[in-house]
C-alpha cells in the first residue's frame, strides 16, 4: 500500500521500489535493518517541483541539492521468526520516498515511524502523514522543529552561506538530528582510514566504484560516506547506495562490452563478485554493528563467508598524492583514548575539507581571473562574457599559486588536475560557476546602466539611438526580474532610466513604443498593465488592461522591436493595434535605421492592421511572409538585395522615402 493514495508510481518505479525494499539475498540477520536506495524517477523534474523545494535546492550546498530525474528511498526492514506464517518468518519493510537527499533525517524518521507501524498498524502511517503535512518548508540555514507521532525532531539544514568550519563544528546538544544530510563517516570508514586519501582521489575524479558488503546497511552508508568525501564539491556521477540483480538497469551496469560507467554501486549479493569482476575499483568496508543478531541458517553463514574479505580498497590505481600519515596518527590516538564517534567523524571531515579546498582554491582563483575588469564594463555595450577556460594556461599557474600554498601534501598535483578535467565532476562544477559568474556580470552591467549619465549621453545621440537603447533597457529589465543576483534597487533605477529615455523622444513616437510593449507595472499587483486585471483591486489597472483587450500580438524583430499584426487569427496577446498616425510615425523613425532592420520592420508594419492594401500570402509557413502590392515573391527578394536603393514601396495613405544609390550605400555602411 502507498500513502498518500494519490501518489502514482510508474510500473518501472514500482518494480524497483519493491525489489530494493528488501535485502538482495538472505542477509543472515534477524531483527531490524535500515538502509537507503536511489532510483530514476520520471516525475522528478524542475518543472514539477513546488516553489518551496526549488528555493531549497538553490540555497543549500551543492551536495545536498535535489537531483533532477532521481528519487530516494529510505527503508526500515524487519525480519523475525513467526511460526504462524508459511515461510516461518515475518518480513516487511516501511519505505519513505523523497526527492530530498537527507539520509540522516529520514533514517531518524523511520526509527520513530516503523516501530509504531509494526505495533499499531496502518493508523500510525495515516497519523504520520498528517504530521508530515504540517512540517514547514525545508529552508536551509533555519532550525526546524518537526512533529512526528508525539515526538519533535529538532534539526538544521546546512545552507550555502555557512562557513566551511561550520560543516565540521561540534554538534549542538539541542539537535536530536544533528546531521540530517550525512552519515557518521568515521563509523562507516573506520576500517579504511589508512586509504581514505586514495578514496578521495577516486571519488574526486568520478572513477567507477563498487562497494561490496554483507548487509544493505553497510553498502548504502558506505556509498553515502564516499560521495561526501569531496564536500563542499558535489559528486556529480551516478550513485546507487543499494543495487540488486533485479534492478531495471542491471544489464546496463554489468555489461562487459563497454567500459564501466562513472557510477558508484553498493551491492550485497555474492553474484556481483563475479559479474563486476572487470570493474577497476572495489571497496570492501568493515561491517557495521547490526541491530539484530546474525542468523544461524546456512544461507546466512554462506553469504557472510562469500563477502568475508579483509576491509580495504582493491585497485590498480596509483594515487597522485603522497598519503598524509598525520591523519592516521590523530585517528588512532582517538581510538586508543575512546574519543566519541562524532568527534572522530568531525576530525576526518575537517582533514578532507581542507584537502578539497586546497585543490579547488587555485581553480576558483583562475576562473575569477577570466572575468573582465569592472572598469571595462560599459553600460552602452552588450553584457560582457567570461573568457574560455584554458587547461594549459591554468596548469602554468600552479608553480606560483598551486595547492602547495595551503597544503603540505606533496605529489603530482598537475596529473590529478588533468584527470579531474576529464571527469563529470569538473564539467558540472564549471558549468555551475559559469552560470553564477554570468549572472554576476549581468548584474554588474545592469548596475552600470542604472547609474549611467543618460542626460549627457542623449545630448550626443539621435532619435534612432535612443529608441534602440529603450528597447535594450526593456529587454534587460525583463531578464533582471528573474535573476537573484540583481538587487531591487538596481531594477528601480533602471525603470527610472527608462522613463528618462522615453521622456526625451517625441510624444507620438513614445505612444507607439508604449503601445507596442508596455513595461509599466501596477502598483497594487506589480504586474504589467497589459496583463489580465481580474484579481487586481486597482481601477487604473482594469481600465488600462481593457484598452489592450482583443488586440493583436506583438511580433518581435531581430533587434527587439515589437509591432503588431491582426492577420493571424491564431495569435492573440491582448495588445491594441497601431493607428494610422502611429504607424506613420514609426515608419518615419525607421527611415534612418539599418537596412535589414528597416525592411524587417516594414514587413511587420504592413501587417499592422492599417489600411495599406497589402496582399498576404496565406499559404506561407510564417505569419509575416507578405508580398508588396503588385510584386511577386521573386521581385520582393530582389527588392531586399540589389534594388533597395531605387525601389519605392507604394501604399494607400503612406509611402516610404525613395532612396538614391548614394543614400543606400551610406545606410549600408552605417
Amino acid at each position: 500500500m502507498i500513502y498518500p493514495g494519490d501518489r502514482v508510481l510508474t510500473e518501472s518505479e514500482r518494480s524497483n521500489v519493491c525489489y530494493l525494499s528488501f535485502p538482495d539475498s538472505n542477509s543472515g540477520v534477524m531483527g531490524n535493518v535500515q538502509f537507503s536506495f536511489r532510483i530514476r524517477s520520471s516525475a522528478c523534474t524542475a518543472a514539477a517541483l513546488p516553489p518551496a523545494l526549488l528555493h531549497y535546492t538553490t540555497t543549500c550546498p551543492p551536495p545536498d541539492q535535489i537531483d533532477e530525474g532521481y528519487m530516494y528511498g529510505y527503508v526500515y526492514f524487519r525480519q523475525v521468526k513467526d511460526k504462524t506464517l508459511k515461510r516461518g518468518y515475518f518480513q516487511k519493510s516501511v519505505v519513505v520516498l523523497s526527492v530530498l537527499p537527507l539520509v540522516g533525517l529520514f533514517t531518524r524518521v523511520l526509527e520513530v515511524l516503523a516501530p509504531e507501524y509494526f505495533d499499531c498498524g496502518a493508523a500510525s502511517i495515516e497519523a504520520a502523514c498528517h504530521n508530515l503535512d504540517q512540517w514547514p518548508p525545508p529552508v536551509p540555514g533555519e532550525a526546524l522543529a518537526l512533529p512526528l507521532l508525539g515526538q519533535v525532531l529538532h534539526t538544521r539544514l546546512p545552507c550555502t552561506a555557512d562557513k566551511p568550519a561550520f560543516l565540521v563544528a561540534p554538534i549542538s546538544p539541542s539537535l536530536n538530528v544533528p546531521t540530517p544530510n550525512q552519515v557518521q563517516v568515521f563509523r562507516v570508514l573506520s576500517g579504511l582510514v589508512c586509504q581514505v586519501q586514495l578514496l578521495w582521489e577516486l571519488v574526486l575524479t568520478a572513477e567507477p566504484l563498487v562497494v561490496m558488503a554483507a548487509t544493505p546497511t553497510t553498502a548504502s552508508n558506505t556509498v553515502h560516506a564516499l560521495r561526501s568525501l569531496i564536500a563542499p564539491l558535489k559528486y556529480s556521477g551516478d550513485f546507487r547506495p543499494f543495487f540488486t540483480i533485479h534492478d531495471s538497469e542491471f544489464k546496463e551496469y554489468t555489461t562487459r562490452t563497454t567500459a564501466p560507467p562513472n557510477v558508484m554501486l553498493g551491492v550485497t549479493n555474492p553474484f556481483f563478485a563475479k559479474t563486476l569482476h572487470h570493474w577497476p575499483h572495489v571497496v570492501r568496508p568493515l561491517e557495521e554493528p547490526l541491530n539484530g543478531s546474525p542468523s544461524k541458517s546456512k544461507g546466512g553463514r554462506k553469504q557472510l563467508r562469500c563477502l568475508d574479505h579483509k576491509p580495504g580498497v582493491y585497485t590498480k590505481f596509483r594515487p597522485h598524492l603522497q598519503p598524509d600519515k598525520s591523519l592516521s596518527k590523530v585517528v588512532m590516538r582517538g581510538v586508543q583514548t575512546n574519543r566519541p564517534m562524532e568527534v572522530q567523524s568531525a576530525l576526518l571531515r575537517r582533514h578532507l575539507l581542507e584537502l578539497t579546498q586546497s585543490f579547488m582554491i587555485p581553480l576558483e582563483r583562475y576562473v575569477a581571473s577570466l572575468m573582465p575588469l569592472h572598469r571595462n564594463i560599459s553600460p552602452y555595450k552588450g553584457t560582457p562574457s567570461l573568457r574560455p577556460f584554458n587547461p594549459d594556461e591554468f596548469l602554468a599557474t600552479l608553480e606560483t599559486a598551486g595547492p602547495q600554498l595551503t597544503s603540505g601534501i606533496k605529489g603530482d598535483w598537475e596529473g590529478l588536475y588533468r584527470r579531474f578535467f576529464r571527469c563529470v565532476n569538473f564539467s558540472v562544477w564549471f558549468n555551475a560557476r559559469y552560470r553564477e559568474i554570468s549572472e554576476k556580470l549581468t548584474a554588474l552591467h545592469l548596475q552600470a546602466l542604472s547609474e549611467a549619465d543618460l542626460e549627457s549621453w542623449m545630448l550626443s545621440h539621435g532619435e534612432v539611438e535612443k529608441v534602440d537603447l529603450i528597447l535594450r533597457v526593456r529587454h534587460k529589465l525583463s531578464a533582471a526580474r528573474t535573476l537573484a543576483a540583481v538587487e531591487d534597487n538596481t531594477i528601480t533605477k533602471l525603470e527610472a532610466q527608462l522613463n528618462t529615455l522615453l521622456s526625451s523622444i517625441p510624444d507620438d513616437l513614445r505612444r507607439v513604443l508604449v503601445a507596442s510593449h508596455s513595461d509599466e507595472r501596477c502598483s497594487e499587483c506589480h504586474s504589467h498593465y497589459t496583463d489580465p486585471s481580474d484579481d487586481c483591486p486597482s481601477p487604473e489597472h482594469r481600465q488600462r488592461a481593457s484598452e489592450y483587450c482583443g488586440a493583436a500580438p506583438a511580433l518581435p524583430t531581430e533587434d527587439g522591436l515589437s509591432l503588431t499584426t491582426d492577420r493571424n487569427p491564431n495569435l492573440n496577446s491582448g495588445r491594441r493595434m497601431l493607428t494610422e498616425e502611429e504607424d506613420a510615425v514609426l515608419r518615419a523613425s525607421l527611415r534612418n535605421c539599418s537596412i535589414e532592420v528597416a525592411v524587417k520592420a516594414e514587413e511587420y508594419i504592413g501587417d499592422s492592421g492599417t489600411d495599406l492594401n497589402t496582399t498576404i500570402n496565406d499559404d506561407a509557413d510564417e505569419p509575416n511572409e507578405c508580398l508588396s502590392p503588385g510584386k511577386t515573391k521573386a521581385e520582393k527578394e530582389a527588392f531586399n538585395t540589389e534594388e533597395l536603393g531605387n525601389y519605392q514601396r507604394q501604399s494607400e495613405g503612406d509611402a516610404l522615402k525613395t532612396m538614391s544609390a548614394e543614400e543606400s550605400s551610406e545606410l549600408r555602411q552605417s
